[in-house]
């Protein structure tokens, strides 16, 4: 296998293209509580859920940009935990 960028960039340890995988329980949560958001308008409710679902992504964007199986995978837990935090400050 060549060592350039395309394959340091995209492949996992077995030499395989990975760009997508199967959601991991943060991701599952962080779904769940988001859609639950949109179908509960109490205050309570939906500030409780709005905290579990930034938990969540947060928990997974560290787990991307420090355990991802390629370094896409890392950008992309590094890209969302930004945009999480810009949208929390704006």
């Amino acid at each position: 296998m060549t060592d350039n960028w395309f394959d340091r960039f995209f492949r996992d340890k077995d030499g395989n293209i990975v760009i997508g995988q199967l959601p991991n329980p943060p991701l599952l949560v962080w779904a769940i509580a988001s859609v639950l958001q949109l179908i509960f308008k109490t205050v309570t409710i939906h500030t409780g859920l709005d905290i579990i679902a930034l938990i969540a992504i947060v928990i997974w964007a560290l787990a991307e940009l420090f355990q991802g199986v390629n370094y896409f995978r890392r950008s992309l837990g590094l890209i969302v935990l930004i945009a999480t935090i810009a949208s929390r400050l704006s």
